[in-house]
């Protein structure tokens, strides 16, 4: 189960996007798909149906979900998540500091 959710604000620990932070657009088994990062150029066919162009597209490729950390804006870091059960809720808070993490939307 991932810790991770669509939407959070995370930042990449390892391979060629290092240091960067993005915004979680999808989360698919064990890989993400980051906002502007990982950028890949694919060769698309022009498509009547749909209405598309052919051409060089540029867009993100996914990165395994082990190379993303959820950041932090409090310590400005990369962080853990843990989760915390309250009164019959699960809330996921910060290993670090144990705030709540901001609800994904």
């Amino acid at each position: 189960m991932a810790k991770i959710k669509k939407g959070d604000q995370v930042i990449v620990i390892a391979g060629k996007e290092k240091g960067k932070q993005g915004v979680v657009l999808s989360i698919s088994e064990d890989r993400v798909k980051v906002e502007g990062l990982n950028l890949v150029k694919k060769h698309q066919k022009p498509n009547r149906v749909t209405g598309a162009e052919g051409g060089i597209v540029t867009q993100e490729a996914t990165l395994h979900i082990s190379n993303v950390a959820i950041f932090n804006a409090t310590t400005q870091k990369a962080d853990r998540i843990g989760y915390q059960v309250t009164e019959g809720t699960k809330t996921r808070v910060y290993k670090s500091n144990g705030e709540s993490v901001a609800v994904a939307k």
